[in-house]
């Protein structure tokens, strides 16, 4: 390494973008900068999956960029423990290396955007700043497409991305004559459906040296871990988990997106865990590959293969991305710090100690729960639909159920987890992410899913010692929230349901809610 650099370029960990402007060109006066970071692994307690993801996708980034003839300064906790902020270890390296000019991408958490915007006002030398290329909206189109404190709704968002960016269209219409097809992608996965799960594609990355480090340095993770990790930590690892969710999970993906599954855990060992899903989230999220290049890839397989995949396979999958990908970003952009405090329902109960262990009879939380802590994942419909359903019926403070998410799930950060968990599970910001609660009982499960034939609990009962939780914590939620959500067009027919019942019945239904809110440790 050189002494001195006129241009210190910070990457950051989930800025890893290969095709990014600033690597088309090299120079000896431009050092690029990776580090490991006290701060980042432990602003709350992460998975040791995920810090161990982190660590291992910067280190092979950081090699890339060097192989590819750039000067980079990769470093670990261990060169980097000195230091208490991001900010200290950056003044001293601007003063170790006489640098002269400063530049960053624009962070995409606002803890960090805010950090380093300070930092920046602080300096005596040149500051740029840059956008991160990643995403289909620009930062300006942000600002135009969402507003402060106001609801906004993803389809018609979605809709305008389909036309502004020509995907799956033919002139002005969307291809088929259909927007969406998310009636077709709720079917509940049968035995006879098994055989369609295939296998999931699992990387073997040596991480020996990665945990022993986070050992070495105390940093506290919740979660379990073997000796190599099974998530994508390079590009071509990335790009081979793309072509194999299109060769092999894409002709059934979304007619089973939302579907859940225990069953298949003794019949085909591990798939159950991921079924059909992609699981390119994470490599998403740290921009080793981009929503493009996942789009158009799962596009071109769909339009070459049309005899293995309907357009509501590939519909189901697009929206995911330049849909609710793109529009939960502008809901965080638009909205935060304040958004980080809404608790628009009131909700301060704790979150039971059995999220971190599992150690629940409800089969469907249970396996929701131990299956984070294996790998770090859950799909969409078990986080939504089980353990954020159950977090908003049992009124848990939302600020607890933030952490949980944020820790727990490898793909998590900030700006795509606080909206899906504060806004669209917990409906804490009062609808600026959705119409309604997504509040329901155990039937719900019961429909979507096999946990329920298994469970200690009964989903048929409303009330015993055997009743699912789920059914009178449903009803005891629509009835304190009632002047919320009673006029919604959405829940009329929920709340007429439940006016038909007589008042000694509503009574008996509550105190089973409440009785179960007591003993929730034990449930």
């Amino acid at each position: 390494m050189k002494n001195t650099y006129k241009n210190l370029r910070l990457v950051l960990g989930d800025q890893l973008n290969a095709n990014h402007s600033w690597f088309k060109e090299k120079s000896d006066d431009v050092v690029y900068v990776i580090a490991e970071l006290h701060q980042e692994a432990s602003y709350t307690t992460h998975h040791i999956q995920k810090v161990c993801a982190f660590f291992c996708a910067m280190e092979n980034f950081a090699a890339a960029l060097s192989e590819a003839g750039h000067h980079v300064l990769h470093l670990t906790l261990d060169d980097t423990v000195r230091y208490h902020s991001l900010p200290e270890l950056l003044q001293a390296l601007i003063e170790q290396y006489q640098i002269q000019q400063f530049e960053y991408q624009l962070p995409d958490e606002y803890r960090l955007r805010a950090q380093l915007a300070g930092f920046s006002e602080s300096l005596e030398i040149t500051v740029k700043c840059y956008e991160t290329e990643h995403f289909y909206v620009n930062e300006s189109m942000l600002k135009k497409e969402f507003k402060a404190g106001k609801s906004h709704r993803m389809e018609a968002f979605y809709r305008k991305m389909r036309k502004r960016f020509n995907i799956l269209m033919e002139g002005e219409q969307p291809l088929g004559g259909q927007w969406n097809y998310d009636e077709q992608n709720r079917n509940k996965l049968k035995p006879t459906d098994f055989e369609k799960v295939p296998e999931p594609l699992l990387f073997q990355n040596d991480i020996l040296l990665i945990i022993e480090r986070i050992k070495r340095h105390k940093i506290q993770a919740i979660g379990r871990i073997d000796s190599t990790l099974l998530w994508p930590v390079t590009r071509i690892q990335a790009r081979e988990l793309v072509d194999y969710f299109c060769e092999h999970c894409l002709e059934h993906f979304g007619h089973f997106q939302d579907a859940m599954s225990c069953e298949l855990d003794d019949a085909f060992a591990q798939k159950q865990w991921c079924l059909l899903h992609s699981r390119l989230s994470f490599a998403l999220n740290i921009k080793m590959i981009s929503p493009d290049y996942v789009v158009n890839k799962a596009i071109d397989f769909y339009l070459k293969n049309q005899s293995r995949v309907s357009l509501s396979q590939i519909e189901g999958f697009v929206r995911q991305i330049i849909g609710w990908r793109e529009f939960i970003r502008g809901i965080y952009w638009a909205n935060m710090p304040k958004y980080a405090q809404l608790n628009a329902l009131s909700a301060h109960n704790p979150l039971p100690s059995w999220f971190w262990d599992g150690n629940t009879k409800m089969n469907c939380v249970k396996h929701a729960i131990v299956q984070s802590l294996d790998f770090a994942y859950a799909h969409h419909i078990q986080r939504l639909m089980v353990t954020g359903n159950f977090c908003l019926l049992a009124g848990i403070n939302p600020d607890e159920v933030d952490e949980w998410y944020l820790g727990i799930y490898i793909d998590a950060i900030e700006w795509v987890e606080m909206p899906n968990t504060r806004g669209m599970s917990q409906f804490a910001d009062g609808g600026i992410v959705g119409s309604k609660a997504y509040a329901a009982s155990g039937n719900y499960i019961k429909k979507m899913s096999d946990y329920c034939g298994k469970c200690h609990y009964d989903v048929s009962q409303v009330v015993g010692k055997k009743a699912c939780p789920f059914n009178s914590l449903y009803w005891r939620f629509m009835n304190v929230h009632e002047a919320q959500f009673s006029a919604n067009p959405r829940q009329k027919l929920v709340y007429a349901n439940w006016y038909k019942k007589q008042l000694s019945q509503r009574a008996e239904i509550l105190n089973q809610a409440e009785t179960y809110l007591i003993e929730i440790e034990n449930l």
